[in-house]
């Protein structure tokens, strides 16, 4: 065998042990198909629940408005002139589209350094570190979908100064949120009882 082929054969058997499946699961309307097709997922909610008191239903309607549980979900890229690419729209990634400067913040503040924004464990812990602090900071309770995701994306200062309520778009999306945490409660009760 020559060498090229032996190199060729071992960069991609290197290459397939670092991928990730960061497809999202096939029902995201069902909590108990989602948490019996990722069992990771159900653990990670919950640690994240005892550790910041967050409610798994919560953190999974806003995974699925932020990601649709897809582990490696960024910003669409801008175009200028529509053919040229600009960048993306923002830093944010992840299962919980956590901004870079956020996610820092959060690692400095929690010491997981080697914490990714693409590991289901660290982005729970993640939002349930951010809703947390909103819970302190702005008085909003944990079980409260819509007004923790306002905060989650207008920022907590955003949200304090109250410019979600000159975005209906963004009101509406948060409703969603909410019913949608509604849901998947409802149906973990009976899956999880």
């Amino acid at each position: 065998m020559s060498r090229f082929l032996r190199a060729s054969i071992l960069l991609l058997l290197l290459m397939s042990c670092g991928r990730s499946d960061f497809t999202a699961p096939r029902n995201l309307d069902d909590a108990c198909s989602i948490v019996s097709e990722r069992p990771a997922y159900w653990r990670a909610m919950k640690a994240t629940e005892r550790r910041w008191g967050i409610p798994v239903q919560v953190q999974m309607a806003t995974i699925h408005q932020e990601s649709s549980f897809i582990g490696n979900a960024r910003t669409p890229h801008q175009f200028m002139l529509g053919i040229i690419p600009m960048g993306r729209q923002s830093s944010a990634y992840g299962y919980s589209q956590a901004l870079d400067g956020t996610w820092e913040e959060y690692q400095k503040d929690t010491g997981r350094y080697r914490a990714r924004r693409d590991r289901i464990e660290d982005a729970t812990d993640f939002m349930g570190w951010y809703m947390n602090k909103s819970s302190t900071n702005l008085g909003i309770s944990p079980h409260d979908a819509a007004n923790q995701y306002l905060a989650y994306h207008e920022g907590r200062a955003g949200y304090a100064r109250g410019s979600y309520t000159a975005k209906p778009w963004l009101m509406n999306v948060a409703n969603r949120v909410a019913s949608r945490a509604t849901r998947y409660q409802a149906q973990l009760a009976i899956c999880r009882g």
